[in-house]
């Protein structure tokens, strides 16, 4: 699903999807995966809705995008719920990745078990450092970049993890999309230009930490403020 299709509507004629469902899907089937394990059977809105903070009528209007699950007293039926939500995700498949640039943030993301559980699987690490090149890192060879086109076409790999440097950024992007990839994530502070088709999602930590401090303040501020 790319921003564009989430923007103008959906695919096809499904209803509108805005990105904070979509983002809200991701957190219902975390939370409906860990209900299966405990073995419960069915879930209503008002357990999704405490387990995300949110109103149960927001949690009946998300779902809703997924056709007419639940029932009136009964709830939702887990597994069901869960393959819906994984199919409107498209989860419900392998995604091959590959993974440009062959430091510790590139480690850490190749040492995390979790994304093969939820359909990831990388492929293949690339650098542009001799030094690197050839290495293992956590059982996969560092390739040259020189290498990106023909490893995308032989792996069907169709995403990629960008983990370089902001200036090298913009370069990668044009390579990765130029062996034939769909999708990106990038951990770079800058968001490279992309052409139609291609879809990119921004992973910027400091960003994170900012908006964190910012709701620590204002609680910090406004306790102060208070007179009682």
């Amino acid at each position: 699903m790319s921003k564009s299709e989430i923007a103008s509507g959906g695919i096809g004629n499904e209803p509108r999807l805005s990105r904070a469902s979509v983002a809200r899907f991701s957190l219902y089937l975390r939370h409906l995966e860990r209900f299966e394990r405990e073995r419960v059977r069915n879930v209503s809105s008002s357990m999704l809705g405490e387990a995300l903070g949110i109103t149960d009528a927001q949690v009946r209007k998300d779902l809703a995008y997924l056709g007419n699950l639940g029932q009136p007293g009964i709830g939702y039926p887990t597994q069901d719920l869960i393959a819906a939500l994984r199919n409107r995700l498209g989860v419900d498949r392998q995604w091959a990745c590959v993974v440009v640039g062959a430091g510790n943030l590139a480690r850490a993301l190749l040492r995390y078990k979790g994304f093969e559980k939820h359909g990831f699987r990388f492929v293949a690490l690339f650098d542009s450092d001799a030094d690197k090149i050839g290495k293992m890192v956590e059982g996969l060879q560092v390739l040259p970049i020189q290498n990106l086109k023909e490893t995308v076409g032989a792996t069907g790999a169709t995403l990629a993890v960008l983990a370089v440097p902001a200036e090298a950024a913009q370069p990668v992007a044009d390579a990765v999309v130029e062996a034939g990839i769909k999708g990106i994530l990038n951990f770079a502070p800058i968001m490279p230009r992309l052409p139609a088709g291609v879809s990119l999602i921004g992973v910027d930590l400091a960003i994170q930490l900012e908006q964190l401090a910012f709701l620590v303040h204002l609680s910090q501020t406004e306790s102060k403020l208070d007179p009682r």
